[in-house]
């Protein structure tokens, strides 16, 4: 594993492992922690995926930004932060071969599922894999959800136009594939959340692979050793996105 920084603060950085087993170019997941945005969580919660990926034959990018707390994140610079990292990849895949942008997946885990669709536009990223995301900050806020997370990551009482401008509920379409997982016992983000989602944006255009896993909570989805987890290697190996 190799860490490469997109910016002067100790926290914008990508941890960036090679695939395993192959030498031609090799498709790319941009992996995006979970955490409610705050500084108690770090990339390492991805690494379990990271390493499964990259054991499996992908260039896995997995980026930390800065988070609420002290470490000077909120939006939208954590936001742009990650906006920052996919300009870095875009960057390096011009001048290294190894790295196949033809298939380029935004894998986001709650906190991160906000930030990856969020991103997508305007970038790489050519499909996006979002699991238990966040998508909806003003039901998130009313719910008080993550422990009252959003009032850090927006300011005490946001205006209702930036809550639309930072939900991807209110963003809509993403203009790429998206496979969204949500375990239906998930205490964290509630699956209504995707569910409400996922109508949405089929709705507005977007093409979506919706997973609702029975019997599973927020983490399980991010486990490689659950099934929920299988399923998206499993669709990514098949081609998918």
């Amino acid at each position: 594993m190799t860490t490469t920084s997109y910016g002067e603060h100790p926290s914008q950085i990508v941890h960036r492992r090679g695939p395993e087993g192959t030498d031609g170019p090799a498709p790319v997941a941009v992996l995006l922690h979970g955490g409610w945005w705050r500084d108690l969580h770090d990339a390492r919660l991805m690494d379990p995926l990271a390493r499964d990926l990259a054991a499996s034959g992908w260039a896995v990018w997995n980026v930390e930004y800065r988070r609420t707390g002290d470490d000077g994140g909120g939006w939208p610079q954590t936001r742009d932060d990650v906006a920052r990292s996919l300009d870095l990849l875009a960057a390096t895949a011009d001048r290294d071969p190894g790295l196949d942008t033809s298939r380029v997946v935004a894998v986001g885990h709650s906190a991160g599922g906000h930030l990856a669709l969020m991103t997508a536009a305007d970038s790489p990223v050519t499909s996006v894999v979002p699991l238990a995301p966040i998508t909806d900050l003003r039901r998130c806020a009313e719910a008080r959800l993550g422990e009252d997370a959003v009032v850090p990551f927006l300011g005490a009482d946001p205006a209702p136009e930036l809550y639309a401008e930072s939900s991807p509920l209110h963003r809509l379409p993403v203009g790429l594939p998206l496979l969204v997982v949500h375990g239906d016992l998930d205490q964290r983000v509630p699956v209504e959340h995707s569910r409400d989602y996922v109508a949405a944006a089929r709705r507005a255009g977007d093409t979506v692979d919706y997973r609702e896993v029975p019997g599973i909570d927020h983490f399980a989805v991010i486990d490689p050793e659950r099934a929920a987890w299988q399923e998206v290697r499993a669709a990514l190996a098949r081609g998918w996105g």
